[in-house]
């Protein structure tokens, strides 16, 4: 008579899942805690991530919108470091350039603004009193807010217009009728205030009055401290390259020129610089999530020695305990997983609409979380599933 060879059940594809939802569903509290400190880190990932991809889309779309073609030309140092003012001619030689089809300049006098004349002197607010060309806001890519820009009939009276931050600085946020500041000793009537000019933020925290109102009134010699040049966008290399030579003839080597918007595509690239910090404050949180899976699935295979005994009494191999076990926590982390990216996507919905900028969560972001998460709960589980395995059915009905 031949022996009876029993061969074990083999668990179909989704029994995993089933049995690994039973322990979950039995212990809902226990297990949505647990969740909780993955779903935290996953969702501080994918905010990070999308917040930074998020700000930099909307950088890049502002420079696009305001254009590469803008390169300014200020005064620099000669060799014993000292100040070097730019020509009084260097505008109209600069618009012989034949590439550039624009030229707007503005000169720093040394005139301080306040509210008032009570104010004490030292109190300057870091604000600037400017010099400035009847087509400047075009030039540096932005518009004005309220009231108008300088004319050619205001540029020759005590008229000024207030850059976004001066405004906010003087406390002036709307422009009534009579709206004056303290510029120079004198009364100055406010009839406009700029939008914040992003290739330019000198601009922002400058009171900005006509050439011939600053002659006047101010004293202020002509000289131009700040040239914008725009030009055609496929010569700005080689506007670049003749611009200090074209300013100042006598002395290129005195002359600064730069392109406001390579600093702003190179700050665009490193806002990503901060994000190691933030992550590892992620992964901090993906740990503590790690340590909570792990100590609810200690304490389940302690609970739970009564049913495995049983199901070991039924015919459920060690590989069916350990399998029941190791799906259990992969799915507690894969529930945290998935509530951290939806929660990390709303909040960066959430965060970039309010910034006007487009919403991107790169796949790198929802991705990683989830597979964090996967990994973070099979390294949590394994442990006690090879624990619960090694229990004899004996031993484990020992506790019913």
């Amino acid at each position: 008579m031949s022996a009876i060879v029993l061969i074990p059940a083999r668990l179909k594809g989704g029994d995993p899942a089933r049995v690994a939802s039973v322990g979950l569903r039995t212990r809902r509290l226990r297990a949505a805690l647990s969740a909780l400190g993955i779903a935290i880190g996953v969702a501080a990932i994918v905010a990070v991530l999308g917040l930074s991809s998020s700000s930099q889309a909307g950088l890049l779309a502002e420079i696009d919108r305001l254009g590469t073609n803008l390169l300014t030309v200020t005064n620099g140092q000669s060799v014993t470091g000292q100040n070097v003012e730019l020509p009084l001619r260097a505008p109209a030689m600069i618009g012989r350039i034949g590439p550039v089809w624009q030229v707007q300049y503005i000169g720093t006098t040394t005139a301080n603004a306040y509210r008032t004349p009570l104010i004490p002197k030292v109190q300057t607010s870091g604000l600037s009193v400017d010099a400035a060309s009847l087509g400047l806001p075009r030039a540096v890519g932005t518009t004005v807010y309220q009231g108008r820009y300088l004319n050619p009939a205001t540029a020759r009276e005590p008229v000024c217009v207030l850059g976004a931050a001066a405004a906010q600085r003087l406390g002036i946020d709307r422009i009534y009728r009579g709206e004056r500041v303290w510029v120079g000793g004198m009364w100055f009537y406010v009839t406009g205030i700029l939008k914040p000019a992003v290739l330019a933020p000198e601009i922002d925290s400058s009171v900005l009055v006509g050439y011939p109102a600053a002659k006047t009134f101010l004293h202020y010699g002509g000289r131009p401290t700040t040239v914008y040049v725009r030009t055609t966008n496929s010569r700005v290399t080689a506007v670049d390259n003749l611009l200090a030579s074209q300013a100042n003839p006598q002395q290129p080597e005195e002359v600064n020129v730069s392109q406001p918007s390579a600093a702003l595509t190179a700050q665009a690239d490193a806002q990503g610089a901060f994000n190691v910090l933030f992550l590892g404050l992620g992964a901090v949180a993906l740990l503590v999530g790690a340590v909570g899976v792990a100590n609810i699935m200690v304490i389940s295979v302690l609970e739970r020695r009564s049913e495995i005994g049983l199901r070991r009494a039924l015919g459920a191999t060690k590989g069916h305990i350990r399998i029941q076990f190791l799906s259990e926590a992969i799915l507690l982390a894969l529930i945290g997983g998935i509530a951290g990216v939806l929660a990390g996507g709303v909040a960066t919905a959430i965060y970039a609409t309010s910034k006007g900028w487009a919403v991107v969560i790169p796949p790198l972001a929802w991705a990683g979380g989830l597979g964090a998460a996967l990994l973070i709960g099979a390294a949590a589980g394994l442990l006690p599933a090879i624990r619960a395995a090694r229990l004899s059915p004996t031993q484990a009905l020992w506790s019913i």
